[in-house]
This record gives C-alpha cells, sequence and structure tokens, in this order.
C-alpha cells in the first residue's frame, strides 16, 4: 500500500531535499503551493511541471511513486476534467453530440486543471511527507507556530495532532484494504447493484473501520501514557533544527519561480486558464 498513497508516508534518502530543515521545507511547499495558485497560461504550468521533475530528480524518488499516489484522488480528478470538457464553452467546436458540445478551450482548462492538482499532490508529498520524518515535520511546524504561544494557542498539541493525523493516513487506508478484502471473500459485493444497494454495502466496512480507528487510538494516548507524556511544557529535543543557508536559497529559488510564473502569465499567454 505505500506506492499507492501520498500521504504520511517517508522514504528514507540522502538528497539535497531530505537534508533541508523541516522548517524551510514546510515554507517551500507552501510558497509553491501558492505559485502554482498564479499559474494562469500553459506556459506557466509547462514551467512548473519541468520544475516539479526538477524537484523529484533532486529528492531520488521515482517518479512512478508519485504518479501511483494520485490514485486515491483518481475520481476527483476524472469528475473536475469530465466538468470542464463538458460544461465550459469557447470558440472552436471540435465536437457535437445533439446538445452536448465540447471545446477545444474545455479541453484545454481540463488539461490546466487536472496538472494543477497533480502539482499541489507533487509539493505537499515531495517536500513535506516523502522526504520529512513525522517527528521532524512536527518538530519543524510546532515553532513556526510558536509566536501563537503569546495568545495561550496550544502550538505543540495542534502539531501533534496534525502530524498523527498525517502518519495515521496510509494506516487506515490499509486496514480499510483488508476489511474490504475480508467481506470479499464472504461473499460481499461492492461493485454492482443501485446506488443505494452500493451504500448499503458500505456498512460492513465503515463498522469494522471505525472500531480499528478507535482502538489505534486508545493504544497509541496508552502508550504516551506510558512514556509520560504530558504536553509540549518542559520538554527538550534529542535533535535541534538548524536551519544553514542552503535552506534559504531554496526557498530563494521558489520565490525566483513565482516571478517567472507571474512573466510567463503576462509576457508568454499561450492560453488563459478560465477558474
Amino acid at each position: 500500500m505505500k506506492s499507492d498513497i501520498a500521504f504520511g508516508q517517508y522514504v528514507e534518502g540522502n538528497s539535497l531535499v531530505h537534508r533541508l530543515d523541516p522548517r524551510a521545507k514546510i515554507i517551500i511547499a507552501l510558497l509553491y503551493i501558492v505559485v502554482i495558485f498564479l499559474a494562469k497560461s500553459a506556459s506557466a504550468f509547462i514551467l512548473l511541471t519541468a520544475a516539479a521533475f526538477v524537484f523529484i530528480g533532486m529528492t531520488g524518488i521515482s517518479p512512478k511513486l508519485i504518479l501511483r499516489s494520485l490514485r486515491p484522488l483518481l475520481f476527483v480528478i476524472l469528475f473536475t476534467a469530465v466538468i470542464n470538457i463538458f460544461w465550459m464553452t469557447g470558440d472552436t467546436l471540435l465536437l457535437q453530440l445533439g446538445p452536448v458540445k465540447i471545446y477545444l478551450e474545455g479541453i484545454i482548462n481540463a488539461v490546466l486543471i487536472v496538472l494543477r492538482i497533480m502539482l499541489l499532490i507533487a509539493a505537499t508529498s515531495v517536500f513535506m511527507t516523502y522526504t520529512t520524518t513525522p517527528l521532524a515535520l512536527t518538530d519543524g511546524l510546532e515553532q513556526l507556530l510558536s509566536p501563537l504561544k503569546k495568545i495561550r494557542v496550544p502550538v505543540h498539541e495542534f502539531s501533534m495532532m496534525m502530524t498523527i493525523a498525517l502518519r495515521f493516513i496510509p494506516t487506515l487506508i490499509d486496514e480499510t484494504q483488508k476489511i474490504i478484502n475480508a467481506q470479499t471473500a464472504r461473499g460481499a459485493d461492492f461493485t454492482t447493484g443501485s446506488l443505494v444497494k452500493r451504500a448499503k454495502a458500505l456498512v460492513p466496512i465503515l463498522i469494522p473501520l471505525f472500531i480499528s480507528a478507535f482502538r489505534r487510538a486508545d493504544e497509541l494516548a496508552t502508550a504516551m501514557e506510558c512514556r509520560c507524556y504530558t504536553g509540549g511544557n518542559g520538554r527538550t529535543r534529542m535533535n535541534v533544527l538548524k536551519s544553514s543557508p542552503k535552506d534559504w536559497i531554496f526557498v530563494g529559488c521558489i520565490v525566483l519561480l513565482g516571478a517567472a510564473v507571474v512573466c510567463c502569465n503576462i509576457w508568454i499567454p499561450l492560453y488563459g486558464l478560465n477558474v
């Protein structure tokens, strides 16, 4: 299941991206997401796609691993593409089947939006989960949010909850697959029948899944209590986070990438994205 999940998995490595400060990687991921939403032309998306392949190549992670992680969102991606193809109008009519009209602009728009979704997944997985351990991600997020402690925001607890949620996503997906396989072996059918019948068929999956999730949560709470965990007050760290020039150079590269994307939107508008 590891290769099919976009979040919560860490791939060991010693690449430049792996060695970046987790605080810098969180900032880089957020900036890259902003840059992706700034892209409004096909030329900008071509630049972002090339940059994504460069970042993936720097990590040493196989691009197939990133692509396989899109499977859980395949329905959302296909639904988004279909909506844009069949509902968007334009000047170049390609095909008409009765009242249904397909325009060239709709197809291009669908491709760019699908590409945007894929780039968003790549940004979050490459910089935050595939190359950063859950513990490092927690420490980095906590230190970035540390100014909120002055207004009594439980930053440590918030960071811990987010990291635990990310960590348990692949575990719960794996558990779901095991339950589906067990129910299928008992004769359950989840692929045929009406929508109501399929919804009822999900009940034998959801109930064991909820029971398993609560059991794992209880076991985790017990383990934390046995280790005398009482929150963030007075806690020390074995590995103290230290930033280096390469972290800020990488952040600067993302800022320059954003400037290049804006320039592509203005000066090389191959196609304007309609969203």
